[in-house]
């Protein structure tokens, strides 16, 4: 064993209190080291910077990859990717993976269709095309129109179609592209009975829907000042504001609406409610779900006043008001003020005061997920254990029954209309590939919408809903599934999937490329920690801000509990997470490095001293806390991932995965990672990083998908000795 594995036992006396199987794991660890090949890392320079933190020298060597325009750092992706791509072509299951989870992904996908102007719109994906395009209906029964396709816009998929909008009356479609899939936009407007776009070009949109109006003249979005040149991907954001485009007009002449320059730092929004009647404004400090609410009462929705005043309705903060639907006057309200399971209000323009709001639907032991207002009844999405149940309430809140689920799993998405009674939602399980379907409340009669059928067996499968006991004593739940008589002997090669941020709860669904792994004896695990959404906003509040160490605890304590069952070893067991679950993966790996043979961080937010100095990150703010703040500062140094490696210390196999056109998490966060743990690795374990070109934080065309993906499960099929 040599000295660097070895580093970190702990004196004889730790033996008698149960540390004696760890340091048996550590030295397993060490004499695993052969089977992997050292590999020779390109050079990577260093600074002499060192930031002052209240007195704390915090040493930033890695700094000057923040400049992700400067050759510097291009020449060192090139030389990265070089060594990264020489190694994964070696690897014995890459070909497999990616020929098996191409034929996992060959089916047909559609989305939940929306209706307007009586027609449908949903995309919908042949099953390897690079990008889905948008179609129509004139009615459920009838062919299909093609409207839209990105895939003659950009056949290389570098230009992504990031969002779509049909117009009231359904024969207009505004539409945004994004290069590489960045957070940026460009709308564009199609006429859709000629086939043709409009001159019509908004540029600068980002972090914004499009609204029409009911005259369909025109729609509100939101966007920013042009940013500086050279800087589009990294530079801060700052003064977003509400506009209004008419069709057929410039940019240039677009009419402000709503803006905030005492606020320059919050994001602001606006949609129509489906009557025409009110612009709904919301403007938010940072990326979690509390928010301001203002209302502009648009008259007659057939000659809208697009000037009229923008009037406050709610100016607390600290609690969310989303508004979902609206009768004549009174707006429905999603809030989890006093209420953190979140509960339903009605609030009348004519009476807004706190005192006059009604509640429809009172806060239950149950978390509610979303709420739509679908043909005159309210349409609740509850969680029960992160299990999807769907309930309806007249908007009086007499209870009307529940929408019977195809089985137990997770509705992804609901959609309808407050003037129809039908109701769209999608399905999904780990064992049940997403599926559409519509229901009907009066005759209780359910239809698949484009049924398929995908290319996999999951008969010989099975998902069990688990529970773990955190270092604090909070149950946590996890979801497992796997092949069906499998012995529970510690030697099937397991990946444990994990967010755990930002109020998202991370529900059991399908994953189109995980049956690759399932057919080789492998688990798929995904665990429900604290910082999401699961149980309500008291279990996002227990594991942000100061309380972001529960969430790392959380994800730890599922890890041992399938060593303890014996589902899988350490030799056996892999980490997977993106964003901030990327974070999730580079703080565990480092504070575990015994746990784990494989760890795969993607697009994660990696140095959390600085994250807020670039893009829309002094959003995430109100999640994470900032190193300018004394007291964050404090907690954040801890499992900050660039921060906290130690040299010398054997860390899992790590495949880092990022984008060139990362304009949310900026990858120079998972190039500092990179660089510091491959300084830092004490073993023969590889620690390598992948940059996707023409891809973004959460967009990859389709072929670009399934080979970064391949590429995953190969690198950690190695790791752990997984063979065909």
């Amino acid at each position: 064993m040599s000295q660097k594995c070895g580093a970190g036992l702990r004196p004889a006396s730790y033996f008698r209190q149960g540390l004696l199987a760890a340091c048996i794991i550590a030295i397993a660890a060490c004499s695993r080291q052969s089977t992997f090949t050292k590999v020779s890392y390109p050079t990577t320079s260093k600074d002499d910077i060192v930031d002052d933190y209240f007195g704390t020298k915090v040493p930033a060597p890695y700094q000057w990859m923040e400049d992700l325009d400067s050759k510097q750092v291009a020449d060192w992706i090139a030389a990265q990717n070089k060594v990264t791509f020489d190694y994964l072509a070696k690897l014995p299951l890459r070909e497999h993976f990616g020929k098996r989870i191409t034929e996992l992904w060959d089916y047909p996908k559609v989305s939940i269709p929306v209706r307007e102007g009586g027609r449908y719109f949903y995309s919908k994906n042949s099953g390897l095309q690079r990008q889905s395009p948008v179609y129509m209906r004139p009615s459920l029964t009838e062919p299909t129109t093609l409207v839209l396709d990105p895939n003659q816009l950009s056949p290389d998929g570098s230009i992504s179609l990031s969002q779509w909008e049909p117009s009231r009356d359904g024969k207009q479609l505004a539409y945004g592209l994004s290069e590489g899939g960045a957070d940026w936009e460009t709308l564009h407007v199609r006429d859709l009975d000629s086939g043709k776009d409009l001159s019509d070009e908004i540029r600068w949109v980002r972090f914004s829907g499009i609204s029409w109006t009911n005259d369909n003249k025109g729609f509100f979005y939101s966007r920013y000042p042009e940013p500086p040149k050279g800087k589009v991907l990294e530079a801060a954001l700052s003064d977003q504001t509400i506009y209004y485009h008419r069709i057929g007009t410039p940019q240039a002449q677009d009419r402000m609406i709503y803006a905030r320059k005492d606020l320059p730092t919050w994001f602001v929004g606006g949609s129509v409610t489906e009557d025409g009647r009110y612009l709904i404004v919301t403007i938010n400090k940072g990326a979690d779900n509390s928010n301001r609410l203002y209302y502009s009462d648009l008259g007659d929705p057939k000659h809208p006043a697009i000037g009229a005043p923008v009037k406050p309705l709610i100016e607390d903060d600290g609690a969310e008001f989303a508004v979902f639907g609206n009768a004549a006057q009174v707006l429905y309200l999603r809030t989890d003020q006093d209420s953190p399971n979140r509960r339903v209000i009605a609030v009348d323009l004519a009476h807004p005061a706190k005192a006059a709001w009604k509640t429809i639907v009172p806060e239950a032991k149950q978390a509610i997920e979303s709420v739509s207002l679908i043909g005159g009844r309210i349409v609740a999405q509850y969680l029960v254990d992160v299990q999807s149940r769907v309930a309806l309430f007249g908007l009086d809140g007499s209870a009307q029954g529940d929408l019977p689920l195809p089985g137990t799993g997770t509705v992804a998405g609901i959609e309808g209309r407050e003037d129809s009674p039908e109701i769209f939602y999608a399905f999904s399980s780990p064992l049940s590939p997403t599926a559409v379907f519509e229901y009907d409340p009066g005759s209780k009669q359910q239809t698949p919408f484009e049924p398929v059928k995908p290319p996999v067996d999951v008969a010989q499968y099975e998902t069990k809903a688990l529970f773990a006991t955190s270092k604090d004593g909070t149950r946590v739940p996890f979801f497992l599934t796997w092949k069906k008589g499998l012995a529970l002997d510690g030697s099937h090669p397991a990946m444990l999937y994990g967010y755990g941020g930002f109020s998202i709860s991370m529900l059991p669904t399908y994953r189109l490329d995980a049956p690759a792994w399932l057919e080789l004896g492998g688990i798929w695990v995904t665990a429900n920690m604290r910082g999401g959404a699961e149980y309500g906003e008291a279990w996002h509040k227990a594991g942000n801000l100061a309380n972001k160490q529960n969430v790392f605890d959380d994800f730890i304590a599922v890890a041992e509990q399938l060593i303890k069952d014996k589902y899988t070893s350490p030799a056996k067991l892999g980490i997977m997470g993106g964003s901030n679950g990327g974070l999730l993966v580079g703080a565990v790996e480092e504070q575990r490095p015994d746990l784990f043979a494989v760890a795969l961080p993607a697009v994660g937010v990696m140095d959390m001293l600085r994250y807020d100095k670039f893009t829309g990150g002094h959003a995430w703010v109100t999640e994470y806390g900032s190193s300018s703040n004394a007291a964050d500062f404090a907690y954040l140094i801890k499992y900050s991932p660039v921060q906290n490696v130690k040299p010398g210390v054997c860390y899992p196999a790590t495949l880092v995965t990022t984008a060139d056109h990362d304009d949310r998490v900026v990858p120079s966060h998972s190039f500092k990672f990179t660089a510091a743990m491959q300084a830092a690795q004490g073993c023969d374990r590889p620690v390598l990083i992948r940059v996707e070109t023409e891809g973004s934080h959460g967009y990859r065309p389709t072929d670009k998908q399934i080979a970064e993906r391949a590429d995953q499960w190969a690198f950690a099929a190695a790791a752990v000795g997984m063979h065909q």
